[in-house]
């Protein structure tokens, strides 16, 4: 083995298209090589080994094997590796000396990615993730006002949810969503696509919300949050005429044809937004990211991808974008007190900072508590049999932070992250979203 060596890479990571449009990026045997590839340099490095269960799963298969190399696995064990992989990125990003432009030239969650769709490919995937990854079906069905009411009832009931753990894999002990019959899409008015917004540094002053398929149908509030905080700092908000799911949850399951199909219905009418001068955002991290990053690195050739790419905005990003050129209002009645918040990991991959951090800092006698380590959740892997445990070792630290916090609030940017958080304290307490915090301390 090569002793590891930072040797070549003190430039900024450099992330390369995904090439899934070509043959060999679906060949088994090819992918197994590169899998062996960069095994072997995860093992003599370790640095990832406290991220999530992939790396740790690695290591003990090394460790156990009986070379005591990566040459000393069966390549079978490979798959346990992408299993536990969320594609969550803070290896690439926060951790691995090895991305490009370092000659070693290692992606691993793009590896990762490339697994899960070869995997794809090749197996029918477990009716279960076939229906966790369908959220817009998932949300049409629930969200009827009868089929909500009973859906939320029986996920409360012990056991029901033993049943549903036997039958379908969902974990008994997760914490689950609950669904709305009014979504958010029906609470936010929509504006003429006329209204004038005032630029301020490079935002137009006027936003579109891509609602996602979460806030729309499981958690409304933060949307109408985030509509109340850029209405009183004079910023117009519409949302998009019509949208499907970001196609994040597809990407993590590697059916990247279902991620074009969600790109060939949103972005036309993303781009078209952008067109009459419309900035965009999203509440839910992993959507932004889809935007942002994954779908521009899927499709780096579509210029309507690109243009989506470039007006696409993280909430609280956008709004310290507008701090910046002196266009935010900072009269904040409310003092919070002392907050623990969460800092999502797709929301820190995103290599804007910590926006939503330096806004709540912005408060008067506001303390903020910032953690950044990852929850575990994902919005499907901790609610899977199989997987809850290590999430809940996972969340484990996190939780640990907030205890030792005692804050008056706590939260994360991921709605779901937030909720996990609570479940594993089991204290009673609940959390709030940071655009919930910002609602009040505005006193709106």
């Amino acid at each position: 083995m090569t002793t590891p060596t930072r040797e070549g890479n003190l430039d900024a990571p450099t992330r390369h298209p995904l090439d899934w449009n070509n043959p060999d990026f679906y060949n088994e045997t090819s992918v197994f090589h590169e899998m062996e590839r960069a095994f072997d340099i995860c093992h003599g490095c370790r640095r990832c080994v406290s991220l999530c269960q992939s790396f740790p799963t690695l290591f003990d298969l090394v460790d156990a094997s009986p070379t005591l190399e990566v040459d000393g696995i069966d390549k079978a064990d490979y798959w346990k590796v992408v299993d536990h992989c969320y594609l969550c990125d803070l290896c690439y990003m926060t951790k691995c000396p090895y991305v490009p432009p370092h000659p070693w030239n290692l992606d691993f969650p793009h590896l990762m990615l490339r697994a899960k769709a070869v995997k794809f490919k090749n197996e029918a995937p477990l009716l279960r993730d076939t229906i966790l990854t369908n959220t817009d079906a998932v949300g049409r069905l629930a969200g009827i006002p009868v089929v909500a009411q009973t859906i939320n009832a029986m996920n409360k009931i012990k056991p029901a949810r033993k049943a549903l753990q036997a039958v379908a894999g969902i974990h008994a002990d997760a914490w689950l969503p609950e669904f709305h019959s009014r979504p958010l899409r029906n609470r936010l008015d929509t504006l003429p696509n006329d209204t004038v917004g005032i630029a301020a540094g490079r935002t137009t002053g006027k936003v579109a919300l891509f609602a996602t398929c979460y806030m729309n149908r499981n958690e409304p509030g933060p949307g109408e949050d985030l509509a109340a905080v850029f209405a009183h700092n004079g910023i117009p908000i519409t949302i998009a005429e019509k949208e499907r799911c970001c196609g994040m949850p597809k990407l993590e399951l590697g059916d990247l044809e279902a991620v074009r199909a969600a790109k060939e219905f949103n972005i036309p009418v993303l781009a078209k937004l952008v067109d009459a001068g419309w900035d965009l955002t999203a509440l839910i991290p992993s959507c932004v990211l889809m935007f942002k990053q994954e779908l521009p690195l899927m499709f780096p050739d579509d210029p309507d991808v690109i243009k989506v790419k470039n007006a696409f905005y993280d909430p609280f990003e956008y709004l310290m974008l507008r701090h910046k050129a002196g266009a935010l209002k900072t009269d904040f009645p409310v003092a919070l007190g002392k907050v623990a918040y969460h800092a999502a990991c797709h929301q820190r991959v995103q290599n804007i900072g910590p926006k939503t951090k330096e806004l709540l800092q912005l408060i008067p006698g506001t303390e903020v508590d910032s953690i950044e380590r990852c929850s575990g959740h994902d919005g499907t892997y901790a609610v899977k049999k199989e997987f809850h445990a290590y999430a809940m070792k996972i969340v484990k630290p996190v939780v640990n932070r907030v205890n030792q916090a005692q804050p008056d609030h706590y939260g994360s940017d991921c709605a779901m992250a937030g909720h996990h958080i609570a479940h594993a304290r089991a204290d009673g307490s609940g959390p709030e979203h940071p655009i919930t915090l910002i609602r009040k301390a505005y006193g709106l």
